[in-house]
């Protein structure tokens, strides 16, 4: 909760949910005041923290007092003065569904989807694009690729918060992540144990970034240090995990030269080695544990280079599923193992795919696989990866407060709230949406679905997914007409189409259209309003190309794949037989992004918006 006092200080509560049982619910109760200093910024005092313990029953009427707290937020959202409340609104976000040029590579364009083509053509004045990459959803410029995660963040939110990666730049360039609590946390092993730093080497952008590992921990005392690879190949171009590799090894040559001892001690691909999300596949964790923690892999090399060279000339082997090894000595032992004593840094930025491995190292209670041995080490996360879990308890830079979200806002106002995908996505409708929060605002209002996605099989195997599972649990949640907002997320463009799959990301897409089609039906049948909408490109795209935009081609002349997101905009549509005829997407807003959503949907809804709300892109016309 937020009271503004003066111009230069306000006081900040903070209700944080510890634990859940037996019925009760306890909160701790963080009473902070902010002053401003022109000279040093904002400085923050802790006055107190008082526990409170309430029966579960209590606790939505807690939140309900709060809002006449003095200095709370004001929930209350004003009547749109010429839209009207009570239509069942479906907003449906198509996962990796950009706006690309009409080719044979642009899956979207070549796959049957007539109902969204007539979605763009039938209603130009309710169909527009928007922005979803870089500047657009807080991330550094206009060169980075978006993604889920900020892309929802984008949508629930309606404002652009600064993520990860411009985060991590600010607290890097700043001196400020060495500061902090995460970072002497680590450093005190770094007298007598070696620091290990476990993440996704690539400048992708999407996970982590290549020039972000090197945190120069060896000018802050550590002496000994191990890196543990993950190859990329989805978020970067499939084959570059060399380059990367080679200009890591030359980086630790280089510290190596200056007294500290700096290895790779491990490595594989991330969609095969400990990047897994959701615990779809709790192996892919188990195999990164092995490697990293255990010192124990198939493959074992004496360099990281000769590594990923190797297993790369494997048939059929890419960089996103190169299988785990380890880096040896002459006697065949592993290089850098984690033990008693050691320090670990997982580096992403980026949550989703760092969440399950920070239980494996942080959980003493851990049951997903055996373990063998649980080292006891310091560990911090670059960020914090989930805010609920407060996992893990330390890292080095503090993610973004993304408060006073859409859904909860809207929940705050009595609207009646379903949310469902498959795993591998239900987390951005609910979690990321919800502003990086876990759980329901309010169960009473809310229900989120999560339907089990697919496992041990790549994408392209089932391109079909769940899509049209998803949908049917929408339609029957529309047309029970218990909820006010049914919001999905398909997943298929996006998961299918890093796949580099061309002739199953046309499947993926066409079994989207049939999905986005049963759920405008059902839209129909209630007198209803459809959003439809994108996180970020990724399917309208699928090869490399030069800077002409024609296809590149390999050595053998064969068109090299494309599999990670593009910098595209994506589609926004609107309509339904409760959309008022006047209301139509207005053209001043060019520049318009994600975040420009939520206000959209909030007046669909019928209420007016947070003013500090990104503009929504309707209007209502005299006419």
């Amino acid at each position: 909760m937020h009271g503004v006092f003066q111009k230069q200080a306000w006081v900040r509560v903070r209700w944080l949910r510890k634990s859940t049982a037996r019925g009760v619910v306890t909160f701790n109760c963080y009473i902070y005041i902010y002053i401003h200093s022109r000279r040093q910024g904002f400085i923050t005092w802790l006055l107190f923290v008082v526990s409170l313990d309430l029966p579960h029953s209590c606790v939505i009427n807690r939140e309900r007092e709060r809002e006449g707290d003095m200095g709370s937020t004001d929930w209350k959202l004003p009547d749109h003065q010429k839209i009207a409340k009570d239509k069942i609104i479906a907003v449906v976000v198509l996962d990796g569904w950009g706006e690309f040029k009409e080719d044979q590579y642009n899956c979207i364009h070549v796959a049957e989807t007539p109902v969204m083509d007539s979605l763009k053509t039938h209603a130009p004045n309710r169909w527009r694009l928007v922005k979803a990459h870089g500047n657009a959803v807080g991330l550094p410029s206009d060169d980075d690729m978006g993604n889920s995660e900020v892309g929802h963040n984008a949508l629930g939110a309606g404002r652009i918060f600064a993520q990860g990666a411009k985060l991590v730049d600010s607290a890097l360039a700043t001196g400020k992540i060495y500061g902090g609590e995460g970072f002497k946390y680590i450093k005190e092993s770094f007298e007598t144990g070696t620091l290990h730093l476990i993440g996704l080497l690539s400048d992708g952008g999407v996970h982590s970034r290549l020039d972000q590992l090197q945190v120069r921990a060896s000018e802050h005392g550590a002496k000994r240090i191990r890196v543990h690879i993950l190859t990329d190949g989805r978020d970067v171009l499939d084959g570059s995990s060399v380059g990367f590799v080679e200009t890591l090894e030359k980086d630790l040559e280089d510290l190596c030269k200056k007294g500290v001892d700096a290895k790779v001690a491990s490595g594989g691909g991330r969609m095969y080695v400990t990047m897994d999300r959701y615990e779809n596949d709790w192996d892919v964790v188990k195999r990164g544990w092995d490697a990293q923690v255990l010192g124990e892999a198939p493959y074992k090399f004496r360099s990281a280079v000769e590594a990923v060279k190797k297993l790369r000339a494997e048939p059929n082997a890419n960089d996103q599923y190169l299988p785990p090894f380890v880096i040896v000595d002459e006697n065949d032992k592993a290089v850098g193992p984690i033990v008693d004593g050691d320090a670990v840094v997982t580096f992403n930025f980026r949550a989703d795919r760092m969440v399950m491995m920070a239980k494996a190292l942080e959980y003493e209670n851990f049951d997903k696989f055996d373990r063998v041995r649980f080292p006891k080490i310091r560990y911090a996360g670059m960020l914090q990866y989930d805010g609920e879990l407060k996992l893990p308890s330390h890292y080095l830079v503090s993610p973004p407060e993304i408060d006073r979200t859409s859904g909860e806002y809207l929940v705050k106002n009595g609207i009646r709230t379903f949310a469902c995908s498959e795993t591998v996505k239900f987390g951005h409708v609910t979690f990321f949406w919800n502003g990086n929060r876990s759980g329901c605002f309010n169960p009473e209002l809310e229900e989120y679905v999560e339907i089990p996605s697919d496992v041990g099989i790549t994408f392209n195997q089932e391109p079909k997914m769940k899509a049209l599972e998803i949908s049917e649990k929408a339609k029957e949640a529309i047309l029970s007409r218990r909820f006010d907002q049914i919001r999905i997320n398909i997943p298929n463009g996006d998961m299918v189409g890093h796949t580099g799959d061309i002739a199953a990301t046309k499947v993926a897409c066409k079994v989207t259209d049939e999905a986005v089609k049963i759920i405008i039906d059902a839209i129909e049948q209630v007198g209803g309003i459809y959003v439809i909408t994108a996180d970020h490109g990724n399917a309208e795209d699928m090869v490399k190309r030069n800077k002409a935009g024609d296809p590149l081609l390999d050595k053998n002349g064969n068109i090299q794949i494309l599999t990670s997101h593009t910098l595209q905009p994506v589609p926004i549509a609107i309509g339904g037989p409760g959309l008022a005829p006047n209301i139509r997407f207005r053209q001043d807003l060019p520049g318009a992004g994600l975040a420009n959503v939520a206000a959209t949907v909030i007046n669909l809804h019928g209420f007016e918006a947070p003013k500090d709300y990104e503009p929504s892109l309707i209007e209502v016309t005299d006419s």
